[in-house]
């Protein structure tokens, strides 16, 4: 591990272990009426003994910032689990008094619930700030002329900007020195390979400066962009050319151009819609957890197997990421390729229910609670889906812009569900690509109550 997910590690490794001590002692001052005496402070150091060889068995802190938290989350309720399930044979097979059954009682309830909603709490604090604005972006630069120049040199003498120039796309047969970047020995591809190095290589954005008069080879570039959903700033802009839904913006001495301006660009919205996702999915995760506890046990009794399915979907900037999903088949797709069919044999009597008013998606509002998702957005796609959309309709990939959704536009008039036709897939990314456009809080709360209420929400659900 580094040296950030080392300080992390070792942050979480003392909140648990406080949490772990908080708990028992709280258990102990509450339910004991002789108050605590040398055999509980020997059985406090021996829990945070066991507690030690057991994270250190499941390897519980060592994660990687840049992986999936969901793993550290179900690991962390495994560990959780192992030492509880421990304290209770323990208990069992040793003489303990009578009151100590609800000592052992309110601390098996107490610390895996406090330790859940606490790392969640951080997690996505941690998760926010990572994906926040001040992140390094990686950019390519591609151009002819004095204008190149000047993009490197700001990028190096403004490195605070968070602007990482990892190389340099070849134009034509355009000398060297011309076009010579500070720090990089060689061009990173051509304009006829920039697809490849944009599939392989993580690339934030794309900056264009070529003359006015090379606009093949500009849309050549956003066609290329658009089509992996990597942003492109273009200097300078002509509206012509690039659309009505281009912004200028000043860099230093530059303009410099978004070539597609959407709503959430705006910091002040881009906040009030995180804001407004945080909020309401904790709300929605604290007034549903009873029936979150009651759908686990139906669907344990029900059928064999986890209560939750974890697959993974394509977020925000083609990033992988796990949704969290009540499982409502027996059986469930490992390739990724496998839709779900009308009277699928593979749905549960459970399941059938849950995915008939989408209840299955509640669990979802975990991922909004990380960052990972928005209450409002493009809806999440499995990596072959997405490929598919990527290759059959154009700008599929712009809808990455964002962070996908627990419902959206899309949804809520009706194009959810089956993708088969040219005509399912094309109106699923237009109202996608409408909604971006068209963004605003009184139209997120207009879905939301769309998505509750809205006869062509549910009718293709299946």
């Amino acid at each position: 591990m580094n040296n950030v997910n080392k300080l992390v590690a070792g942050f979480f490794f003392i909140w648990d272990t406080v949490i772990l001590g908080i708990t028992f002692l709280v258990s102990l001052y509450i339910f004991k009426d002789t108050g605590v005496q040398g055999i509980d402070w020997a059985l406090f150091v021996g829990l945070i003994s066991l507690w030690l060889v057991i994270v250190k068995w499941r390897k519980l802190y060592f994660f990687d910032l840049n992986g999936d938290f969901s793993n550290r989350i179900l690991n962390y309720l495994k560990s959780s689990a192992i030492l509880v399930v421990l304290l209770g044979l323990a208990y069992l097979i040793f003489t303990f008094p009578p009151t100590f059954r609800k000592v052992v009682l309110s601390f098996s309830i107490g610390f895996p619930l406090i330790g859940i909603v606490t790392n969640f709490v951080i997690l996505s604090i941690i998760n926010r700030l990572k994906n926040s604005g001040g992140v390094s972006k990686n950019v390519l630069v591609t151009g002819q002329g004095e204008m190149v120049s000047k993009v490197n040199s700001y990028f190096k003498e403004n490195p605070k900007n968070g602007y990482q120039v990892k190389g340099m796309v070849k134009y034509h047969n355009v000398t060297e020195p011309q076009l010579a970047v500070e720090g990089s020995d060689e061009y990173v591809s051509d304009l006829e390979n920039m697809g490849s190095y944009l599939k392989d290589n993580p690339v934030d954005e794309v900056i264009v400066a070529l003359p006015i008069q090379y606009s093949e080879e500009i849309k050549k570039i956003l066609n290329t962009a658009d089509y992996y959903g990597t942003r492109v700033r273009f200097i300078p802009d002509y509206q012509k050319l690039l659309g009505e839904d281009c912004k200028v913006i000043r860099q230093g001495k530059m303009d410099m151009v978004n070539v597609r301006q959407m709503p959430l660009d705006d910091k002040v919205s881009a906040f009030f819609k995180e804001c407004f996702d945080w909020c309401f999915s904790s709300l929605i995760l604290l007034m549903l957890s009873p029936l979150f506890f009651l759908i686990v046990i139906l669907i344990k009794l029900d059928s064999p197997g986890p209560a939750f399915y974890c697959p993974e979907r394509i977020g925000k900037g083609g990033k992988p990421f796990r949704v969290f999903k009540f499982r409502t088949m027996r059986e469930n797709d490992s390739t990724g390729r496998a839709s779900t069919v009308e009277n699928d044999p593979r749905i549960t009597k459970v399941g059938k229910f849950l995915r008939k008013y989408s209840i299955d998606e509640l669990p979802q509002f975990a991922n909004v609670f990380m960052g990972d998702m928005s209450v409002v957005g493009p809806r999440p796609h499995r990596t072959y889906l997405n490929e598919e959309f990527q290759r059959s309709v154009d700008k599929a990939m712009v809808r990455h812009y964002f962070k996908p959704g627990v419902t959206g536009w899309a949804q809520v008039n009706g194009w959810r569900g089956p993708t088969e036709t040219a005509e399912q897939k094309e109106q699923r990314i237009a109202h996608d690509l409408w909604y971006l456009k068209n963004w605003s809080m009184k139209l997120d709360i207009k879905i939301i109550y769309l998505t509750i209420f809205g006869r062509k929400t549910h009718g293709t659900a299946f």
